[in-house]
């Protein structure tokens, strides 16, 4: 519960079980939680690293905390002896929290920094680039010629393939058709970055597709909602559905700088404020705060979205979508989506010149 403060399961577990009982050695702990000397012994260090222990007095007595007879200790095993004392939460978990509250704040500081910093730039290289590059539209018009081209595009990438993969839950025949792409690109040594939604995490199928993404060097992260489907090859090509609503509806190839320079930058913003596969949920804690995914339906809901297409745009199940956009109407006691939008910018949980 504590891992957003950088305590890990097996050292939250030693903390508290030093704060129930002061006068246990590593011996004692590791019999009450089912585990290893050694397993106390590297969260000690975890915790003296978050200040959250204090090393104990040296005693150079034989049966002192730090002697030789000290059962506590390890004896030989290379780890210092004796007994840390724990800090009080209070105290030790206060400072944590306020150097968490710190680093975030200061991560959104330099996002927003970024993303202003990036449109600017992708704005003036655009219109530049515009004036030099030509730029080409080839038209796909189904789903095995858009598979075709990602193949040849595959086969001719260089150094980095981006995308972006919208929808929710992966199906089988997609995972299955990506699956050889990627092998190759992956082999090969390409740099590929995938951007899924965050619903993904709830399908143990998708999940494992993206964590043998991860595990042939891909990188994968999530987020709320992502604003197309799409796929980026070396920065020169750019494969976008004609309808993300249908993806029988086939597919457009871009090229040209201008156009590629905007919607690399549109994915670096989003994969900045993405979250790794591997990362937990996290919701805010203050209580009259929203974590990422409502934020997001919450944004949908004032734009006027129905359920269904708040589920849609997320990845969500309609019944799950209808769940979040209820609870939030009765977190924010609006009788309407409009009262909704309203009572959100009046708590700062949306900007007023949405």
């Amino acid at each position: 519960m504590l891992e957003a403060l950088g305590l890990d399961t097996g050292t939250e577990a030693v903390y508290r079980a030093m704060l129930a009982e002061p006068g246990d050695g590593a011996a004692d702990i590791a019999r009450r939680l089912g585990t290893t000397e050694e397993a106390v012994y590297l969260a000690w260090e975890r915790l003296a690293e978050l200040s959250l222990v204090q090393s104990p007095a040296a005693d150079a007595g034989p049966n002192g905390p730090n002697g030789p007879n000290d059962p506590s200790g390890p004896n030989g095993l290379g780890r210092p002896v004796g007994r840390p004392e724990p800090v009080s939460p209070a105290l030790g978990l206060d400072h944590l929290v306020t150097r968490a509250q710190t680093e975030l704040e200061e991560h959104r500081r330099r996002v927003a920094a970024a993303r202003v910093t990036a449109a600017r730039l992708a704005s003036e290289y655009a219109e530049l680039s515009a004036r030099t590059t030509p730029v080409t539209v080839e038209h796909l018009p189904d789903v095995a010629q858009t598979r075709a081209k990602l193949a040849v595009l595959t086969d001719r990438v260089r150094e980095e393939v981006m995308v972006f993969a919208p929808g929710g839950a992966q199906t089988e025949a997609n995972r299955q058709a990506a699956r050889p792409l990627n092998e190759r690109l992956l082999g090969r040594g390409v740099a590929m970055r995938t951007v899924y939604l965050d619903s993904v995490r709830n399908d143990p199928a998708t999940v494992a597709h993206a964590r043998e993404l991860t595990g042939l060097g891909g990188q994968v992260r999530t987020v709320a909602t992502l604003p197309m489907r799409m796929t980026l090859v070396d920065r020169e090509a750019a494969v976008i559905p004609v309808d993300g609503d249908d993806s029988s509806a086939g597919a457009v190839v871009l090229t040209g700088r201008g156009p590629l320079t905007a919607l690399c930058s549109l994915f670096e913003m989003v994969w900045e404020t993405a979250r790794p596969l591997g990362d937990p949920a996290r919701r805010a804690d203050d209580g009259d705060r929203l974590d990422r995914q409502e934020a997001a339906a919450l944004r949908l809901l004032a734009e006027g979205h129905t359920d269904e297409g708040i589920a849609k745009r997320m990845g969500l199940s309609h019944r799950t979508a209808r769940r979040i956009a209820t609870l939030l109407m009765e977190r924010l006691g609006a009788r309407s989506r409009f009262e909704a939008g309203v009572r959100a910018v009046q708590r700062g949980w949306l900007p007023s010149d949405l």
